[in-house]
């Protein structure tokens, strides 16, 4: 792909990401580490892929600098995960799009995430190959964006899927 294609690519995929309700500022470059497979059921997991430690260190530190935000044990995922959870007194303008509690996103074992976007976000973010749909996103109300986003494996990965941890934030505050 040259480089005009991939700059025309991203302009589009910039121009999705913006909500009617709401401007998420999102500028997704496709995502150039491998995309993993992912199982279709849930557990819903990502298939041989290892987080890299500190490039998920570098993630908690950055969200847990997140105003109103609390980096604990995840409330809604398997044991070992740790969830972005949203301290009480934070308004919540879309709490239906949380999976559970005030847990906006988790971050698994094998470092990748489930988050709640927009969900023109999240389409963005599958076709630029950052993030897949989770089995049950089109079972619940609300849930039309949840999305596993992959692990991050480069520097310049961790950056994209900060931005997207980002957008969820700002979409469900």
């Amino acid at each position: 792909m040259s480089a005009l294609s991939r700059l025309l690519q991203t302009i589009t995929l910039t121009m999705l990401a913006i909500s009617p309700t709401l401007v998420l500022a999102v500028d997704l470059p496709l995502r150039m580490s491998p995309i993993p497979q992912t199982t279709y059921n849930v557990p819903h997991l990502q298939i041989g892929i290892e987080a890299v430690p500190h490039l998920s260190e570098r993630l908690l530190d950055r969200v847990g600098q997140f105003p109103g935000v609390s980096i604990g044990p995840t409330r809604v995922s398997m044991p070992g995960g740790i969830g972005f959870q949203f301290d009480d007194g934070v308004e919540l303008a879309r709490p239906d799009v949380i999976v559970g509690g005030r847990e906006f996103a988790h971050l698994h074992a094998d470092g990748s995430l489930h988050v709640s976007l927009d969900p023109d976000v999240a389409v963005a973010a599958i076709e630029s190959g950052w993030a897949v749909s989770h089995p049950w996103a089109d079972q619940r109300e609300g849930w039309k964006g949840f999305v596993m986003v992959f692990t991050p494996q480069t520097d310049e990965d961790l950056e994209v899927v900060i931005q997207l941890v980002e957008s969820s934030y700002s979409f469900v505050t």
